[in-house]
């Protein structure tokens, strides 16, 4: 018999796929354009955090999301997380800043060497990014980050439950692409689901669909992981972690050609969003292996 303690390795893999791509900036209750992606280390934060004493910083929320944008765009995670939970100490139902703090609290975790601190952080994320999808249910980027933070959220619990997590990582950002086709970060959440699946192996899937309630997995392939990955980088090409794994994918089915353009791509490319350092570092493992 096959116990999940063996196999199960693979929604550990699978359930990354929301972690490692930022969303779109937005404004007020709408999608708009650019955000960050990766992780970093940082003590767990909440909305009770000092950053939400409405005494220090802008005295409006619209100004602590400005604040926030100026340090998101000098790749200052904490301070930037710091500034959009005053936004919502300001206004607990500004969308934008609910939709931000949740992408830079998942930025703060997803390199945290610390297992308690780094569960804080997605645990903040997702309860942020829950927040957005109440205060605004059709907005794009409110489904995305929930999809994103529970990627990160799902690894702390146990295998039926991942099974469900997967589900609704799923879910959340083929709604995101609903209210937008063109959410880079939801198109990328689908092409990594799509290729982790795949990644599989034959008797993995047979357990996560037929004894662990894994049954929409059977909707995986790699024509959708490379499609989905491939818009990604069309809608954002300027964002390196969509070439990163595009690049892991065309290598996957061996397009070794494709994955290498890829990798360089990423080696050239300016670092410019807050863990940019460790996707050129990944891609140039990879390109000296090969």
């Amino acid at each position: 018999m096959v116990h999940w303690s063996t196999h199960g390795r693979w929604v550990a893999s699978m359930l990354l796929v929301a972690g490692a791509m930022g969303g779109r900036a937005v404004a007020q209750g709408t999608p708009t354009a650019g955000a960050s992606s990766g992780a970093a280390s940082g003590a767990a934060s909440g909305a009770a955090s000092g950053a939400a004493d409405s005494t220090a910083g802008p005295e409006t929320a619209a100004g602590a999301i400005t604040a926030g944008d100026r340090e998101h765009t000098a790749m200052n995670a904490a301070a930037a997380l710091a500034d959009y939970e005053h936004a919502i100490a300001l206004d607990s139902s500004k969308y934008e800043a609910l939709c931000k703090a949740a992408r830079e609290a998942v930025d703060l975790g997803e390199f945290e060497p610390d297992a308690k601190v780094r569960q804080g952080r997605f645990a903040t994320a997702l309860r942020y990014a829950r927040r957005a999808v109440a205060v605004n249910p059709a907005g794009a980027e409110g489904h995305f980050h929930v999809a994103r933070a529970l990627g990160r959220a799902a690894l702390a619990v146990g295998g039926k439950r991942r099974i469900q997590y997967a589900k609704e990582i799923r879910a959340e950002a083929l709604a995101a692409l609903a209210a937008d086709s063109a959410h880079p970060g939801a198109l990328h959440v689908m092409g990594l689901w799509n290729a982790e699946v795949m990644r599989l192996s034959g008797i993995e899937r047979f357990i996560a669909r037929n004894l662990l309630g894994g049954g929409i997995l059977g909707t995986a392939s790699w024509k959708e992981a490379v499609r989905y990955m491939e818009a990604a980088v069309a809608h954002d090409p300027e964002r390196i972690i969509h070439h990163l794994d595009l690049g892991k994918i065309y290598a996957d089915i061996g397009q070794t050609a494709k994955a290498r353009e890829q990798f360089q791509m990423v080696v050239d490319t300016p670092a410019a969003e807050y863990n940019d350092s460790h996707y050129k570092q990944d891609a140039e493992r990879r390109l000296a292996r090969r």
